[in-house]
């Protein structure tokens, strides 16, 4: 079909490929910090939302106005930096959180088999249960748009497979989701601008 359009949400109500506007906008509507784009084929699209996507991109069906990129002047440095590795993905996943200042590991978790986007959820819900057991309102950061997502709908929107190899992963994301749905927090949660700062402190250094 000529025209034909995927439009992937990285930030919304929910986040995901939607084949038509309509869905993308039910999603995307008066929902603050929306973060979605449309793309010619599925095949662009996937790898867009599985790469996170750019913030600051933004779509709209006039392709009218665009929300700014969320972002930050300056780095809170007594701050928890997450981030995970992937061989191959799926594959062996692990993930951690650091100290952004010292680099000191706070925790890690892995190898287990997975995503680099189930990796990167995660590693924040991790960091925020962690500061809740501490009493703390310490901010988190993370260079994935898709967890980020993920976190603020509490819904992991991963299509892996849930079989044998992958049900250790699959424990580990339901009890996250059980986790971001009864309990309430404070800290903020900020997208780490690769761009501009480099690699998050919790990078695993692999690329």
């Amino acid at each position: 079909m000529a025209g034909k359009k995927y439009y992937v949400v990285w930030n919304g109500r929910k986040a995901g490929i939607f084949r038509t506007w309509a869905e993308c906008e039910k999603q995307t509507k008066g929902y603050k910090g929306a973060a979605f784009k449309s793309f010619p084929s599925l095949e662009e699209a996937e790898k867009a939302f599985n790469q996170g996507g750019n913030v600051g991109q933004t779509a709209s069906k006039s392709s009218s106005s665009k929300k700014a990129s969320p972002s930050f002047e300056t780095i809170d440095e007594n701050s928890v930096s997450v981030d995970a590795a992937c061989s191959g993905n799926p594959g062996l996943m692990e993930y951690r959180g650091v100290h952004t200042k010292t680099g000191e590991v706070l925790f890690h978790y892995g190898p287990v088999f997975g995503t680099n986007n189930i990796g990167e959820f995660l590693g924040i819900v991790h960091a925020l249960s962690l500061l809740q057991k501490q009493g703390k309102n310490t901010t988190i950061y993370s260079d994935s748009m898709t967890a980020l997502s993920w976190v603020r709908n509490k819904k992991a929107n991963t299509t892996l497979v849930r079989d044998k190899r992958t049900e250790e992963v699959w424990k580990l994301i339901e009890r996250a989701e059980k986790w971001l749905k009864e309990n309430t927090y404070t800290n903020k949660i900020l997208k780490w601008d690769t761009n501009k700062y480099g690699e998050i402190k919790a990078d695993f250094g692999r690329k």
